[in-house]
């Protein structure tokens, strides 16, 4: 059985100590391929440092909702070449709205167009960070796509919405990734999220650090081992197998970023 963790941050300093534990760890799980998310270019050379170490991860760039006022005038041609500089790079992002902790409203706005922009230009899907801001972002994608007249391509990350805002997201050709909040127990919206999420769009990730799903909710650092309780939640949800569960998800993420892996031996 073979995992594909999509959304990590594993340069984040709670892993610097035992990061090749962590690793071994993974690849127990049946994890073989990783997606690192990045919050700001300034990451770029040390998710790149990680990538490198360790082959099974891919990665994107760009600049997080709440990062949004340290763009500048030199950030959308900073984060265009970095992409465009190392082949493991497969997304842009993480990027979106995040109205739960913020309120620069135009700004964030602002950069997540900026961002759709790269990604478009570079033919790269898009990691994209949704809180309290469902109606705003479907409004930003479907202004995009009617000025464009294309669809953008992606991942609507550790998804929290309803299946009514679910539905939206599909209907724009849009990928949905459960993280460890789908495994806890009063987290119902999502958990039926999950449920009806259409086979060809389901995703998993552990958005680690972030969130540990339960069983290991009261440990302090989530690791990308436990992507294995998130897949054994969704495929209960779905009443369906953890191993056509991983089979799917692995099959979506490969197609979405391009990934591939060897075949189970």
């Amino acid at each position: 059985m073979q995992l594909i963790d999509t959304h990590v941050h594993l340069n984040f300093d709670s892993f610097q100590p035992d990061l090749a534990t962590v690793r071994s760890r993974w690849q127990k799980a049946g994890v073989v391929r990783l997606v690192h998310s990045c919050v700001h270019p300034e990451e770029f050379s040390s998710i790149q440092s990680i990538a490198q170490e360790f082959p099974e991860i891919s990665f994107a760039v760009g600049l997080h909702p709440l990062d949004a006022e340290k763009w500048n005038s030199d950030t959308a041609e900073k984060i265009k070449t970095l992409a465009s500089s190392d082949s493991n790079v497969v997304a842009i992002g993480e990027m979106g709205l995040d109205f739960y902790k913020a309120d620069n409203y135009e700004q964030q706005y602002m950069v997540f167009e900026s961002q759709l922009a790269i990604a478009s230009e570079l033919n790269l899907p898009v990691i994209i960070h949704c809180r309290d801001a469902a109606v705003a972002t479907r409004e930003v994608l479907q202004k995009w796509r009617k000025l464009k007249g294309e669809r953008v391509r992606g991942v609507m990350h550790c998804w929290g919405g309803t299946p009514e805002e679910t539905q939206w997201f599909l209907d724009l050709g849009f990928y949905i990734s459960f993280s460890g909040t789908v495994t806890f127990k009063n987290a119902k919206a999502i958990q039926s999220s999950a449920a009806m999420v259409s086979s060809d769009r389901l995703l998993i990730e552990t958005d680690c650090p972030f969130l540990a799903p339960v069983p290991k909710r009261g440990e302090r650092r989530n690791e990308p081992a436990y992507v294995l309780y998130v897949a054994e939640q969704v495929a209960k949800l779905r009443q369906e197998t953890l191993e056509a569960i991983a089979h799917q998800t692995t099959q979506n993420a490969c197609e979405l970023f391009g990934l591939s892996i060897s075949p189970v031996s």
